[in-house]
């Protein structure tokens, strides 16, 4: 009986094993700055599969496309927001499986391409393009640009888009302010003032909020999309960075660069919950789709740190190229 009972409990590890693997099946992608290079990372081994060249310079950001084949790398250029440097031109296209470029979105002028998202309901891939100050619209299938979207603001840097794919809203850097995009109309609705300066963009499950960083005070700006105004702030121990909601909705992740450490805010109470310390330099958060850990890309240390959200520790940490930046998920 109690062989019976151990074999038992046995197969019950390797299903929950299984389980736990499966959940976690896909491939982490993430932006190599400095080496110009995208990783292909495996989420359950925790370690670097495949470096792949980008042929530009440079790419900062990555987004999967939806059935998980490919990856789409704008290549921005050597030079930070509203400051003098190369203007990139471009979209690397990477098969995942493959490790290899296999396509090119070439714009006919330079425009900086930085941040991607694919549509939840179209499937396009909408990219900012901070020189037109517009977001394009690519047909991923055909690899053509198909429109772009007004922002009626320079430095639109980044991008969400609301779960129903009808709006779009960009973090306006310079302006510090928020651009509300109509996505099927293809026109810019209103543009929110929020502070002299912000930083990165995210939206919550339920559509009801969006955030972004202010860049002059430790502050998170929460708009409320029903009335498209600074409805709340969040203090945070520091200048924010990248951010990105728990799949529960009950979450707020956030980046602190400075401070080497993600705050994490009560979606509930708008306040601080708890800090998590991380490596140097943080910059962009993703949740892993099965919503049980988050990935927190570091530049300054060259990693990727996997936060584990039922006890807020970091797991572990997986090892990656120069500058490490923008993240993404190919499933």
């Amino acid at each position: 009986m109690k062989l019976y009972t151990c074999l038992g409990l046995v197969a019950a590890a390797v299903l929950l094993a299984a389980v736990a693997a499966q959940a976690q099946t896909g491939r982490l992608l993430v932006a190599q700055k400095g080496d110009r290079s995208l990783a292909i990372v495996d989420p359950v081994a925790g370690k670097v599969i495949a470096d792949v060249l980008e042929n530009g310079t440079t790419g900062h950001e990555v987004a999967g496309s939806a059935d998980g084949r490919l990856a789409f790398v704008p290549i921005y250029g050597n030079s930070g927001v509203g400051k003098p440097g190369t203007d990139g031109k471009n979209i690397v296209v990477i098969d995942v499986a493959a490790h290899k470029v296999v396509g090119n979105i070439e714009f006919d002028h330079g425009v900086r391409p930085h941040c991607a998202v694919i549509g939840p309901k179209d499937g396009m891939l909408y990219v900012t393009t901070e020189l037109d100050h517009a977001v394009a619209i690519i047909d991923p299938k055909t690899l053509k640009i198909v429109g772009a979207i007004p922002t009626g603001q320079p430095e639109s840097h980044m991008l969400a888009l609301s779960h129903d794919g009808l709006r779009g809203y960009t973090a306006n850097v310079g302006p510090g302010t928020v651009s509300v995009l109509d996505v099927k109309a293809r026109k810019t609705l209103t543009i929110i003032p929020v502070s002299g300066n912000v930083q990165r963009i995210a939206i919550s499950n339920d559509d009801r909020w969006v955030f972004t960083a202010d860049q002059t005070e430790p502050r998170m700006a929460v708009i409320d999309t029903a009335t498209n105004k600074v409805a709340n702030w969040v203090k945070i121990d520091g200048l924010g960075y990248g951010a990105a909601p728990t799949k529960d909705g009950r979450w707020l992740l956030v980046a602190l660069p400075v401070e080497n450490k993600v705050d994490v805010i009560d979606l509930r109470t708008m306040a601080l919950a708890r800090a998590v310390d991380v490596g140097k330099g943080p910059q962009e958060i993703l949740v892993r789709p099965d919503g049980n850990a988050a990935y927190v890309s570091c530049d300054g240390s060259n990693e990727v740190a996997e936060i584990d959200l039922a006890t807020w520790t970091v797991k572990r940490t997986i090892k990656t190229g120069n500058v490490t930046d923008g993240l993404g998920w190919a499933k």
